[in-house]
């Protein structure tokens, strides 16, 4: 039960047992001392005595522990934490040896063994940069290519949930919903057109062609549905008379792992590595969460520990008031930039739907949260999605006593933030979702593997948030 508490827990403990075996040692003392007495002596300067031993002793063991805490259990969980950061983030950091000076040859031990590391995994990281780079000249060829032909291109697996999207289908989604990896495809377009053509193809095992509307009826493609080998669908949507925009020439998002991906589990018994996420931020005219509005919301998706490229959301809002100078001088959005937005109620929807079955993520969530709870009514959506909040993750992984802005935590991380995204939503948005995935390992390396452990293990530093709020 012992090893479950921490380190500076249970040295606290430790220093706490030695106060009271000392009081109870010095309490027989004194007994035996007195009962030997003959004549009979008064039992009062004994307990006096007693009393000002207990005292004296607890102030002596408190100033000692102190001494400890500071000097030995704190730069042994910082020590720890940054071999950490360079076994399971790769940031290559170097280890903070005067803080632990007291540690005697612990600190330089870790650091030889770090760097040995670090030169092996810097030959792997070589090879795999040389090849990765070759890949990537492949696929900007091949989407070069897909983009020159007419045809919108998505694949799904067996579930009809989205594999891969090419530009032009991202075009064509993006005007009906924000393009999600892993959303279904029924999000986008009409069940029926998609449930008839499947069991048509599912009945031949030829290519289906057929009219494929919008889930709003108001528009229709022609399309073809046709079999992968091994498993899912390619869907095909020809286009030639439908202008793309600059959003469309952008590259092949895609996640190969999930045509094998089988029914979802509890969202909460799901490993952190396999999670979809949302991080998200929003810029305000102030900091009350009652009498406050949005002025700016930015999201970035989260898919299987990557961030996936090209899936975000950034947005200025309406927030029908004038905006702060003191508020503009931090977040620089003004009442020219949100002139002609969307109001809170619009955007807010958007959002919901480009957070629809994922965990929402932010750095001080309460704070972000409470804005669109507030508004709620007016969306027509209910905000209860799982929430973790870098804020506690950085206290799991860190320990408490140590700052926990987001600043510091990407500092931490090796993230950087370009000064001119700091204070932007999409900037915030973006960063929070790099630490997001820096300290997924990290939490897994303390045995946290899916949400519901990192939840309950949240819970206990809830009170950071009641302090930073």
């Amino acid at each position: 039960m012992l090893t479950r508490l921490s380190l500076r827990l249970r040295i606290f403990l430790f220093f706490c047992l030695l106060a009271a075996g000392g009081a109870a040692l010095a309490a027989g003392a004194l007994y035996f001392g007195w009962s030997r007495a003959d004549p009979a002596l008064p039992a009062a300067p004994f307990m006096s005595a007693f009393v000002l031993f207990t005292f004296a002793n607890m102030g002596l063991a408190a100033v000692v522990w102190f001494l400890f805490d500071e000097n030995v259990a704190k730069p042994i969980n910082a020590l720890a934490a940054q071999l950490r950061l360079r076994a399971h983030s790769g940031v290559d950091a170097d280890l903070d040896a005067d803080a632990a000076r007291y540690l005697g040859d612990l600190a330089p031990a870790a650091r030889a063994v770090s760097h040995c590391l670090s030169a092996s995994v810097m030959d792997t990281a070589s090879a795999v940069a040389h090849e990765t780079a070759r890949l990537q000249a492949e696929a900007e060829r091949l989407t070069a290519l897909l983009t020159e032909i007419p045809v919108a291109t998505i694949m799904l697996n067996e579930r009809m949930c989205i594999v891969l999207y090419d530009g032009q289908a991202a075009d064509i989604l993006s005007g009906i919903a924000p393009p999600r990896l892993k959303a279904p495809l029924v999000d986008y377009f009409y069940a029926a057109d998609l449930g008839r053509a499947k069991s048509a193809l599912n009945q031949t095992g030829a290519e289906v062609a057929f009219d494929l509307r919008d889930r709003d009826g108001a528009m229709t493609f022609l399309a073809k549905l046709k079999p992968l080998d091994g498993a899912g669908y390619m869907l095909l949507i020809d286009m030639p008379d439908i202008p793309l925009t600059p959003e469309a020439a952008r590259p092949l998002v895609y996640d190969f792992d999930l045509l094998n991906a089988g029914d979802d589990a509890d969202t909460l018994d799901t490993a952190l590595s396999e999670l979809c996420c949302v991080a998200f931020d929003s810029e305000t005219t102030g900091l009350s969460t009652e009498r406050d509005d949005v002025v700016q919301l930015g999201a970035v998706r989260i898919l299987n520990g990557r961030i996936v490229e090209g899936e975000v959301l950034d947005s200025y809002v309406d927030p029908g008031r004038r905006i702060p100078p003191a508020s503009t001088a931090v977040h620089h959005v003004s009442d020219a930039d949100v002139r002609g937005a969307p109001d809170f109620a619009t955007a807010g929807r958007a959002l919901h739907g480009f957070c629809r079955d994922a965990v929402l993520v932010a750095h001080n969530a309460p704070f972000d949260l409470a804005f669109l709870r507030r508004a709620e009514g007016e969306m027509g959506v209910v905000w209860d999605h799982p929430v973790l909040d870098t804020v506690l993750l950085s206290a799991i992984v860190f320990g408490t006593t140590e700052v926990h802005t987001l600043d510091a935590l990407c500092d931490r991380l090796g993230i950087t933030i370009p000064p001119e995204h700091r204070h932007t939503a999409l900037g915030d948005a973006q960063v929070t979702a790099a630490a997001l995935v820096k300290l997924m390992p990290l939490l897994e390396a303390k045995g946290l593997r899916t949400l519901r452990d990192v939840i309950s293990e949240s819970k206990k530093h809830g009170r950071l948030l009641q302090d930073l709020n």
